[in-house]
């Protein structure tokens, strides 16, 4: 029997410490496997996300799959490849072009420790308050938007969606990749919580991508173009934020958790 041997990282991404932020997996391929085989190695590391990436010229063709599916968009785990990229990888310079079938062109630059995302602003507009919404949760919404692939609920303090009690038989019915729920930080300019059974993460720990929806949705409100966020999961992840009209940057730091080897037939 013949075993090919391929590269994997572990990172906790948007964290300043092992063990907080959010896990994801990193595979550098020389090129690419079968979509069965991606698919495959994401369930088996059982982590929200798993970011595959092959270098063409200067630039790096990257995908995201989550234990079940393969997704547009995200955040966390770009941070984590560019990590690897940055550190282990021998990538020269400080700033990264990513290429994503799904989403386009997406860069990371890289000042110290913190590694900053530039995706594109997610479009997004206000939606009715529907009883299949305001169930999903202990507590009611006061507004409801629909981005491109997600839900924005938006509530009065950051103590609700720190004890708000998700519903998640009934989040998984809900036509969208996930639901984001957020409120004025108390000392941070917003706080947010996500959730996304029905793509196989119940909550996820640090979701980059729905900052892409919250950064233009607080822009607005705070009318202000710089934001702090927090996270508020079990880990808790830290971000900082900056709306470029269409575009948006999202910062963190990221910490290497594990580098090993998976075995292939």
């Amino acid at each position: 029997m013949t075993l090919m041997k391929q590269k994997i990282y572990q990172i906790d991404a948007f964290a300043n410490k092992v063990f907080s932020g959010n896990p994801a997996a990193v595979c550098p391929l020389e090129q690419w496997l079968s979509d069965d085989i991606l698919q495959k190695i994401a369930m088996e590391n059982n982590l929200a996300e798993t970011a595959f990436y092959t270098k063409e010229d200067n630039q790096y063709q990257i995908r995201w799959f989550t234990p079940t599916v393969e997704v547009d968009l995200c955040g966390h785990a770009t941070l984590a490849a560019a990590f690897v990229l940055f550190n282990y990888e021998n990538h020269k310079g400080n700033i990264i072009h990513f290429n994503s079938p799904r989403s386009g062109e997406l860069t990371v630059t890289k000042k110290a420790e913190l590694l900053t995302l530039n995706f594109p602003t997610d479009s997004f507009q206000a939606v009715e308050l529907s009883p299949e919404i305001a169930e999903s949760f202990n507590i009611k919404p006061n507004l409801a938007f629909k981005g491109k692939t997600d839900f924005l609920l938006v509530f009065d303090t950051e103590d609700e969606i720190k004890e708000i009690i998700p519903l998640f038989d009934k989040i998984s019915k809900l036509k969208a990749r996930g639901v984001i729920i957020t409120a004025k930080g108390d000392e941070v300019d917003f706080v947010s919580r996500f959730f996304a059974p029905q793509s196989g993460i119940n909550e996820d720990s640090v979701t980059g991508s729905a900052h892409t929806t919250l950064t233009p949705y607080w822009t607005k409100r705070l009318n202000k173009t710089e934001l702090t966020a927090i996270q508020l999961s079990e880990r808790k992840g830290y971000l900082q934020c900056r709306c470029l009209k269409d575009r948006v940057e999202i910062s963190g730091e990221g910490r290497l958790y594990l580098i090993g080897e998976i075995y292939l037939e």
